[in-house]
């Protein structure tokens, strides 16, 4: 990892994007595209249509654009004169900085909402397929949410103790098998300023009281995709 500003890829610390990334990225389904290549590995125009519903000829476009941000490359080892292969150009994306949200925070808002719709959608299936998952992935499953009183140091101090205990097991590898016995587990890990606080009297007392409530369920960029730092 290196200071500077703006977002780069984790495994390639001198690839810094800029603000035009950050618009590349901030159409959701540029982010699924990057998702699902991070995922699965390398792939097509047509198949990466095929899993989103939608044409090859604007998958086509959205995966140019994201080759142009520097996202997402094409597979030399895949390629041919009629299919052309794609592949994710890194593993996680990473903010390092500050300074980027300052200058243009409508570009960096933006982003980040695509990150949420992204993880909304890798919930959301999750849960649709929750009746015909095996009986241990059912109890494995977890959505909380706990609120706590923190100071902006003790947010950020936690928000990097989750990312090192996430860190502790075994990441997915598109590219290799999987061990026997395992499944993809996603893990979205969220650390927000309540927005709602303080609006008006009742907040105080409805925080005090949700702050030693646990719903027992546990929502928890990373998506393979963006990570705080």
């Amino acid at each position: 990892m290196t200071d500077e500003r703006g977002w780069m890829h984790s495994d390639n610390p001198h690839i810094v994007l800029t603000a035009k990334g950050m618009r590349a990225m901030a159409h959701p389904v540029r982010m699924q595209l990057v998702g699902l290549l991070r995922k699965d590995g390398p792939s097509t125009a047509t198949r990466l249509a095929e899993k989103l519903g939608l044409n090859s000829g604007a998958t086509s476009y959205h995966l140019r654009q994201l080759a142009a941000a520097g996202f997402v490359e094409e597979d030399p080892e895949r390629g041919n004169a009629r299919d052309r292969w794609w592949r994710s150009a890194h593993k996680f994306t990473v903010w390092t900085g500050d300074e980027m949200a300052d200058e243009e925070p409508d570009t960096a808002v933006g982003f980040l909402r695509s990150v949420l719709t992204a993880h909304a959608l890798t919930a959301q299936r999750s849960i649709d397929a929750f009746e015909t998952m095996p009986r241990e992935w059912r109890k494995a499953v977890g959505l909380s949410d706990v609120l706590l009183q923190l100071t902006a140091e003790e947010a950020e101090q936690l928000a990097a103790d989750l990312s090192a205990v996430v860190r502790r097991y075994r990441a997915l590898d598109a590219a290799g098998p999987a061990p026997e016995g395992t499944e993809r587990v996603a893990v979205v890990v969220h650390v927000l300023p309540d927005a709602s606080a303080g609006t008006d009297a009742e907040t105080d007392a409805d925080a005090e009281t949700d702050a030693e409530t646990d719903t027992g369920t546990d929502t928890g960029t990373d998506t393979g995709e963006v990570e705080s730092r």
